[in-house]
């Protein structure tokens, strides 16, 4: 079994999800090293966690740090990741989501600790296979390279036999909060919402391009960030876990009522304008994601997901506090 006084490898570490499980461990009391790309491997360069970690280590040295230092670690959380949909580079995406998984998957194999590492639930695709981690993911079609990547190492992880102590996959739904204000196009809409009925008191939604959904209508499976890396680290800490885990609420909110959250949070009167969606979305733009929720609970996880409005009024809150270090 693994040290559990040692430290746990968090790669994304300068990314959302993996900044605030930086920060969650941190305030746990465990040890962390920090992964990202790091252009000088310094506490300078990290976005949002200062000096918690007790080291960093840049991506581009990261497989040289575990083959020739051979660190004791407790576990891995490995969410580093090309994490934009719009990419095209296929060698690029295939290399950091796949290689580098592979990589990992192997080292902790290897070295006998537990692995547990972002999928997506991009790996979904339309929807029309539903949303049940349950289910064979070989029947799964993703519609984005970034859903690709997170399947092809899914289902190669699940044909091992020589396997980490444990490991599970997460499959993350819409998740919004803190620490994402590095994303740009690519953050929740809380944020880019945020941001817009600040600046200019109103709330910019895509129209529908489908005629059984209304504008505004389109449903997603948001959660919050701090249940997220909850979900997270109960699986890193369970040696019941192997496969697939959904990490949503399992319960489908339209945009319009995290819109809707935002103006209440912000104590600002509603107004909403539709506006088309851009062509390079239409196809790979999924209108209906619910996680099913009774996989993560048949290993343990019993806590409450925070509502929508709950969650964003938290994130609002945070925002307007210290969006400069983690907005």
């Amino acid at each position: 079994m693994p040290d559990f006084n040692a430290p746990i490898l968090v790669t994304g570490a300068n990314g959302f999800i993996g900044a605030n499980a930086v920060r969650r461990l941190a305030a746990d009391g465990r040890r962390v090293v920090a992964c990202d790309a790091y252009p000088t491997a310094s506490r300078q360069d990290a976005r949002y966690f200062a000096d918690l970690p007790e080291r960093f280590v840049d991506l581009n040295d990261l497989e040289r740090w575990l083959r020739e230092d051979k660190p004791q670690l407790a576990g891995v959380v490995h969410l580093g990741a090309c994490s934009d949909t719009t990419v095209r580079d296929r060698d690029l995406v295939m290399r950091l989501n796949y290689d580098y998984s592979r990589m990992l998957f192997t080292w902790c194999a290897d070295a006998g600790v537990p692995l547990v590492y972002a999928s997506s639930a991009a790996t979904y695709g339309d929807g029309s296979q539903g949303f049940d981690d349950n289910a064979d993911p070989a029947r799964l079609r993703p519609i984005n390279l970034y859903g690709e990547s997170k399947q092809r190492f899914d289902l190669w992880a699940l044909e091992q036999t020589h396997t980490p102590l444990y490991f599970a996959g997460v499959k993350y739904f819409n998740v919004y909060g803190p620490c994402e204000n590095h994303k740009a196009r690519m953050a929740s809409m809380a944020y880019h919402w945020f941001n817009q009925i600040r600046d200019a008191g109103e709330a910019r939604l895509f129209k529908s391009h489908r005629p059984d959904y209304e504008d505004g209508g389109q449903l997603r499976d948001f959660i919050y960030v701090d249940d997220a890396v909850d979900a997270t680290l109960h699986l890193l800490n369970n040696p019941a876990a192997r496969g697939l885990y959904n990490v949503g609420t399992g319960q489908a909110r339209a945009f319009a009522d995290l819109a809707h959250a935002v103006f209440a949070a912000l104590d600002r009167p509603a107004k909403l304008v539709f506006i088309p969606m851009p062509e390079d979305l239409r196809a790979q733009y999924q209108y209906f994601t619910q996680a099913t929720t009774a996989k993560l609970r048949a290993v343990g996880y019993a806590r409450p997901f925070t509502s929508l409005e709950a969650g964003v009024a938290a994130y609002v809150k945070h925002r307007l506090a210290s969006e400069a270090a983690c907005g």
